[in-house]
């Protein structure tokens, strides 16, 4: 075979190769996206038959007489998860249930409870199922839920998605005492669409407060730097008295330096009069 003959040959595997990778990707992400459109199709906004509340028991009737078994379930259908029993709604009716944050699906396949309905207890859930939203397990033995924390009854939120063909009431339950689930509804409850969940307020979050602007660092006044004051001349008094001891000595110079001070002290004028009259007294 030769080099282009090779060549081409890579080519046709790589581009098969590829073509089969991106066939499978796309396959993966419809299946996804189907997925998601089917789980959506059970949320808020959709149109259902009946929503309410209600006390729900639970029971697993397989026919073995054990724990209060009464027998197959009247649907003629066999004992399984899912399988619930009320005391009014169509047999084959269906729907779901929510309890604390999970959901699980039911259809109508049993009658009761019998003489708990009369006190509001209006569903009865398969025990599987029952296990599952209480977070406890199946005892296939004994036939009971265990490790739940003994819940025997729960609160819950029915949603019927779909009423069943035969006669019972389509409508809130009521006890079996009634004798609803053998008559014909033909008075049935308007449908009702699910509410969309409010928005949740976004939680902004809270303003810091506005930085306070620096103050101006208060600078201490500069100081006004002392200067020494000068000197001031020694009083004429003083001086005359030293001029005046000096000349008691006969010096003249210190003489000449009292009247100097004098000049400093009380003007030049009286000054050079005083040495004037200092000299002559000298001189004589």
């Amino acid at each position: 075979m030769t080099f282009s003959a090779r060549l081409a040959t890579r080519t046709r595997l790589l581009t098969a190769t590829l073509t089969t990778a991106l066939g499978l990707t796309l396959t993966a992400g419809l299946s996804m996206a189907t997925a998601g459109a089917a789980h959506a199709d059970t949320e808020a906004g959709q149109q259902v038959m009946l929503k309410g509340s209600t006390t729900a028991s639970y029971y697993w009737d397989d026919g073995s007489g054990r724990n209060g078994d009464t027998g197959l379930p009247a649907s003629g259908k066999p004992m399984q998860k899912g399988l619930a029993a009320s005391p009014s709604w169509p047999l084959l009716t269906e729907g779901y249930v929510l309890y604390n944050g999970k959901k699980a699906p039911f259809f109508v396949g049993d009658r009761g409870p019998g003489v708990p309905s009369n006190r509001g207890i209006m569903l009865d859930l398969d025990a599987k199922t029952f296990a599952d939203l209480t977070g406890g397990t199946f005892d296939s033995d004994s036939l009971t839920v265990q490790g739940n924390g003994g819940k025997g009854h729960i609160k819950v939120d029915y949603v019927i998605t779909k009423w069943g063909p035969g006669v019972g009431k389509k409508n809130h339950p009521v006890p079996f005492a009634t004798g609803a689930w053998g008559e014909k509804d033909t008075d049935p409850a308007e449908p009702v669409t699910l509410a969309q969940p409010k928005p949740k307020a976004e939680s902004k979050p809270a303003s810091k407060p506005a930085a306070a602007e620096p103050k101006a660092e208060s600078k201490p006044a500069p100081k006004s730097e002392s200067k020494p004051a000068p000197k001031v001349a020694q009083s004429a008094g003083t001086e005359i008295a030293k001029a005046a001891a000096t000349t008691e000595q006969g010096g003249l110079p210190l003489a000449a330096t009292a009247a100097l001070t004098l000049v400093a002290g009380s003007g030049a004028f009286a000054a050079t009069h005083f040495v004037a009259r200092r000299r002559t007294r000298t001189d004589a």
